[in-house]
């Protein structure tokens, strides 16, 4: 299919529903809206070809799958591969990637009824990528049903790291200490949250955090000053936040939103990959999965923070972490001084703790994040090369760099920011 919009909306998220892992950026809604405002199309480099698997009237396995003429908006990087390519005499371009665009965020990519329909879909895919003649496909952020069917087909696989904060409350041998009475944290909105128990060590437990400051008491000393000082650096800088949930988010703090957001990629040299009509089409259509925080100083909007978010009333797969945010987008009219991390993880987490979501994804890359608790997690991705001999060469480089992935994994698991016992 040349179009997302040529796929079943209703019997696409149906199958989504089912997945393990199942997130809003593989809704129908979400890739429809990327091809209508025009950030996902043959003249950006994307050029959609959703391949879709049948039996009889039923969807029972299908992919979002780009032919790309680049490698921008992808989040793994292979542009080493395509100069070794073009060194050799060869075509890199076009290549095939399944993947949501711009989205490095994990999750099934191959949605499938049953392990062996996702296994023929797969089949059909590289069976697809050979007759036309690409030089590659890609599975990008993929989950672990994704990765069994990978490896069975001989997929190589790929791994990168990423920060994610989970509310879970470290585990403690039968023995707490109180934290001394003290004065209570920023909270954005002038609110007081109250001081409680500190944990022991860093191991999880089953036990949501019931307020931030029980959040704060689970880190080291070290850490929790650090996260206090920057907390009061936004607010004696005058600075205050609120937040709006879907349909409460209004068009002028979407209008605001976009200006941040636009600015803030300008700054850095690139024009942004989604328009103010893609984010339009998520407030119509997708208004429930969207989080907003706007800072005010002295009543003037200056900067804001976009989280989209997972609710378990949308998934009919019993999962047990089924409400989790993902930060995504952030841009500020004003410098303040620990703003950014104010706006992108303190009060995205306080509002996590205070409305029980399990997990908070932080997105790509970031080491920095690991002071704010957002702890180190090994990403996956599939590769398929036509080519024999740069297919082994790739092989070999995979498994290098795969043990330095396992080498970094391992030194930041020294690093945690929890307290230890």
């Amino acid at each position: 299919m040349t179009s997302p919009l040529e796929v079943d909306a209703l019997q696409w998220n149906a199958l989504l529903a089912v997945q393990m892992d199942s997130n809003p950026f593989m809704r129908h809604e979400y890739l429809a809206a990327l091809h209508q405002s025009g950030a996902a199309i043959p003249q950006t480099g994307w050029t959609p070809r959703f391949v879709t698997l049948w039996r009889d009237t039923h969807l029972v396995a299908a992919c979002p799958l780009y032919i790309k003429a680049h490698s921008y908006g992808e989040y793994v990087f292979d542009w080493a591969w395509a100069n070794a390519y073009q060194q050799h005499g060869l075509s890199y371009y076009p290549k095939a990637v399944v993947a949501v665009p711009f989205t490095p965020v994990p999750g099934p990519r191959l949605l499938a009824r049953n392990p062996a329909d996702r296994k023929a879909l797969i089949q059909a895919l590289i069976t697809w990528c050979a007759d036309q003649k690409l030089s590659s496909m890609h599975l990008l952020f993929i989950n672990d049903d994704d990765i069994e069917a990978t490896t069975s087909a001989d997929l190589m696989p790929r791994h990168t790291v990423q920060f994610h904060w989970r509310n879970a409350y470290p585990a403690v041998d039968d023995e707490v200490s109180v934290l001394p009475p003290g004065k209570a944290n920023f909270s954005g909105g002038g609110q007081s949250l109250p001081e409680s128990s500190e944990a022991k060590n860093c191991h999880s437990s089953d036990r949501k955090f019931t307020g931030f400051d029980e959040f704060l008491a689970s880190l080291s000393q070290e850490k929790r000053k650090k996260i206090r000082q920057e907390r009061r650096k936004v607010e004696d800088a005058g600075v205050s936040f609120r937040w709006s949930l879907g349909s409460n988010i209004n068009p002028a703090d979407w209008d605001f939103f976009y200006r941040c957001y636009e600015r803030t990629y300008l700054e850095h040299g690139n024009a942004p990959y989604l328009s103010r009509d893609f984010f339009q089409r998520m407030a119509d259509t997708m208004p429930e999965n969207w989080l907003l925080f706007v800072a005010e100083q002295k009543g003037t909007p200056i900067a804001t923070s976009l989280i989209a978010l997972r609710s378990g009333s949308m998934w009919a797969n019993g999962q047990n972490d089924s409400k989790v945010a993902y930060g995504r987008y952030w841009g500020a009219l004003q410098r303040v001084d620990c703003l950014h991390f104010e706006a992108c993880y303190y009060q995205p987490l306080q509002w996590c703790i205070e409305h029980g979501y399990a997990r908070f994804e932080g997105g790509a890359q970031g080491e920095h994040k690991m002071a704010r608790a957002l702890m180190p997690v090994k990403t996956s991705s599939a590769h398929w090369l036509a080519h024999p001999a740069f297919s082994d060469a790739v092989g070999n480089f995979l498994e290098r760099e795969g043990q330095g992935i396992n080498n970094y994994m391992g030194d930041l698991s020294q690093r945690s920011p929890f307290r230890q016992i």
